[in-house]
């Protein structure tokens, strides 16, 4: 499973992709920083079923501090939008070809209103951060569109013919997008579209099409970043009361934290609610002012800096995700060479013990013949 990055230009998006995954894609102040997409490892926190079991686990795949497992998740950071993208206006066709093999979406807002809707700096609180949602989203909902319309003549009578279902066409044409017949079939059967008659459609009834496909195939949650400054609070408050999934967000204090925990001048795992100095006598007062300006303005208002919660959010609410730990040997609850819960697999809900046996190796999946629960098996 992958998940985009995306956003405007100037709102943060590669540091929230740096602070997520400690990488150095470069950050400055003016559109169109980032041109190749930035690909990166980031991590889910879940506790760790070690405590649970009352077992002294020893990771391979992934980490575990003090009953946290971190597992490794895959990001990608991408060029940012501009208005008339999917006419190719920007690196608009470039983002666009970057982000369609994405599962679902964090859409990075500048939640101070500083940054204008082609991403240039502005005055603080100038610019209404909710443009950003509406205008980013129909981006995405006219590329689609103009994917679809491609040749809808053609294919609208193809499918009345009875030769082949507008969806399994439509799905053909979108496969390159990572959507599938499925998601298709729920999408006009959610707006109630007639399946026998698709010249009937409408091109509003094609654009409502494409706007609940790209809902349901790309999910979004909203990273509201820069939420420590003045004019953010009650953006974030309007947002939310739109019904949007937005979760309040501060990457450049997370990227600080995890930078400084790195270097051992701190005590944190990302999406701790606090954080402990170490050798006071090595940090500098202007570093000691930083990490208070970080645990006053962000910690103490939001509870966390929301770098870990959007990971977490997208992966466990938008794309209904559970972790799995196989092991070889069910007593011991270790793999061959003796390590204990060595491993952690982020699956889709409903997914059967012989999607596991293929993640892990497709050898193992041909050869997949049953599955214990080795919960049950210690109990």
């Amino acid at each position: 499973m992958i998940v985009g990055i995306i956003g405007k230009p100037n709102t943060g998006k590669s540091t929230f992709f740096n602070a997520a995954t400690l990488s150095h894609a470069q950050v400055a102040s003016y559109p169109f920083t980032t041109i190749k997409p930035n690909v990166g490892i980031a991590y889910l926190r879940v506790s760790c079923v070690c405590k649970e079991l009352d077992v002294k686990d020893s990771p391979v795949n992934s980490i575990c501090i003090n009953g946290i497992r971190l597992i490794p998740v895959k990001l990608i950071d991408v060029a940012g939008l501009v208005p008339d993208a999917w006419k190719g206006r920007g690196l608009g066709n470039k983002f666009l070809d970057d982000i369609r093999r994405a599962d679902a979406l964090i859409h990075v807002i500048d939640a101070s209103g500083s940054t204008d809707e082609e991403g240039r700096p502005c005055t603080l609180g100038a610019h209404d951060p909710l443009c950003d949602v509406d205008f980013v989203e129909r981006e995405f909902d006219l590329w689609l569109l103009q994917i679809v319309k491609r040749d809808w003549p053609r294919m609208s009578r193809t499918a009345e013919s009875g030769v082949q279902k507008i969806s399994s066409m439509l799905a053909e044409r979108l496969s390159g997008l990572s959507i599938t017949e499925e998601q298709i079939v729920e999408s006009m059967n959610s707006i109630k579209l007639n399946f026998e008659k698709p010249t009937n459609w409408s091109e509003e009834d094609v654009f409502d099409l494409c706007r609940v496909i790209r809902q349901i195939s790309k999910p979004m949650v909203i990273a509201m970043n820069k939420s420590d400054l003045l004019t953010s609070l009650k953006n974030i408050e309007r947002l939310r009361a739109k019904g949007c999934l937005v979760i309040p967000c501060a990457a450049e204090a997370e990227l600080l934290l995890r930078r400084a925990a790195e270097k051992e001048l701190i005590e944190y795992i990302p999406g701790d609610s606090s954080f402990h100095m170490l050798h006071l006598d090595r940090l500098t007062p202007e570093q000691k002012k930083a990490f208070n300006l970080v645990n006053d303005r962000v910690l103490k208002v939001w509870s966390s800096t929301g770098v870990q919660q959007v990971i977490n959010t997208v992966y466990f609410d938008l794309m209904k995700s559970i972790v799995v730990y196989p092991v070889e040997d069910e007593k011991r609850l270790s793999d061959k060479t003796g390590h204990v819960l060595p491993d952690a697999y982020v699956m889709k809900v409903g997914s059967k013990a012989k999607d596991l046996a293929y993640k892990i190796h497709t050898d193992l999946g041909k050869g997949f013949l049953y599955a214990v629960d080795a919960k049950k098996e210690c109990a």
